[in-house]
């Protein structure tokens, strides 16, 4: 992700890129960074500087960045998943001192994806069962995606219900009858599939599918790009896409 956000930062006006942060045993630390324009060096440091800081790195790492950006009044981008309950609680205070935009995929289409389900649950009762089913690479750590978790939660709120109600993560064995309500999430993990997610609603008579699939990963460091930018001119507190996208009030 380092890599497309550095790409894709050279592509919009307003982005200017003031350090790649790497973890301490990253061998390159030191070294220019490559087929960048300007000079920029691998560094372990923080980056003091940034207006906004953009976190794609590992679960455990979040809380100890979120620290530093309060400790240096930055705006950040958070599109880590994985993260423990202790590690969203420091998260969710943060928004106290910092805006912070939160979301588990900064993809552009899927925060669109997220709206259309929300509607077409509203507009399809419960007679269409809900099944969400995505599908990445084989190295991805947590399951299911955080991006299907959003739709499920967006499937949910369209239905006026509490997800954590309703929820069926994968089945096994005599399960019974599908209860009438259920909203089922599957995983899917093989090869070096990007990022894909299908939303079906399934009734008697027909079946509406909504889906996304990312063909690269610059779709994410686009996102967050704009996040960024959109970020640095808000005041302290919790946004997500949808509030960069214009979805919201806010």
């Amino acid at each position: 992700m380092g890599q497309n956000l550095l790409r894709c930062a050279q592509k919009i006006n307003g982005c200017e890129i003031v350090a790649a942060v790497e973890r301490p045993d990253f061998p390159g630390l030191g070294t220019q960074v490559k087929d960048f324009p300007a000079k920029l060096t691998y560094t372990s440091a923080w980056p003091t500087e940034a207006e906004a800081v953009i976190d794609f790195t590992f679960h455990t790492c979040v809380a100890g960045n979120i620290k530093n950006a309060i400790a240096n009044k930055q705006a950040v981008v958070l599109g880590t998943t994985g993260l423990s309950e202790d590690a969203q609680a420091i998260v969710k205070g943060a928004t106290q001192q910092i805006p912070i935009v939160w979301a588990a995929n900064m993809s552009l289409g899927v925060n669109l994806l997220l709206e259309l389900v929300k509607r077409a649950s509203e507009v399809l009762d419960d007679s269409y069962d809900i099944e969400i089913v995505e599908a990445h690479h084989r190295l991805k750590k947590d399951a299911p995606s955080g991006t299907a978790l959003m739709l499920a939660e967006a499937a949910a709120a369209g239905r006026k219900v509490a997800l954590k109600d309703v929820a069926c993560y994968g089945r096994e064995g005599i399960v019974g009858e599908r209860p009438r309500g259920e909203i089922g999430i599957h995983a899917v993990r093989g090869g070096a599939i990007i990022g894909e997610h299908t939303v079906a609603l399934i009734a008697d008579e027909e079946c509406v599918e909504i889906s996304h699939k990312a063909n690269s990963r610059e779709a994410f460091a686009t996102g967050a790009l704009r996040a960024a930018l959109w970020l640095t001119q808000r005041k302290p507190g919790l946004y997500t896409m949808r509030d960069v996208l214009g979805f919201t009030d806010q």
